[in-house]
């Protein structure tokens, strides 16, 4: 099972959990910082415009050089949906039905 971490954003005071496999907390604060991808917040609202619910965890993850967020979401009918979306534009990338 994954262990779940709770990344502050200390702009907001917001926390959400990530997975802690990919790339850490702390690297993805950094990341953000520097612009290189969005921040949790912003992911999270885009994610959320794509599939409404109640976020569950959210992996920053590197493939093929590219960062990509990757985001579970609880919807109303209590299905779990798995979203991929480029860290650094946000767009979504992939959206299924998670096993």
């Amino acid at each position: 099972m994954v262990c779940l971490v709770c990344c502050s954003l200390a702009a907001t005071g917001w926390l959400l959990p990530i997975a802690g496999s990919g790339e850490s907390p702390a690297i993805a604060g950094q990341l953000a910082a520097k612009g290189q991808i969005l921040s949790l917040e912003k992911i999270s609202r885009l994610a959320k415009s794509h599939k409404p619910g109640e976020i569950l965890e959210v992996e920053l993850e590197k493939k093929h050089g590219r960062y990509l967020y990757e985001v579970e979401i609880l919807d109303a009918r209590s299905q779990v949906w798995e979203l991929k979306l480029d860290a650094k534009t946000g767009q979504l990338l992939k959206m299924e039905l998670d096993d």
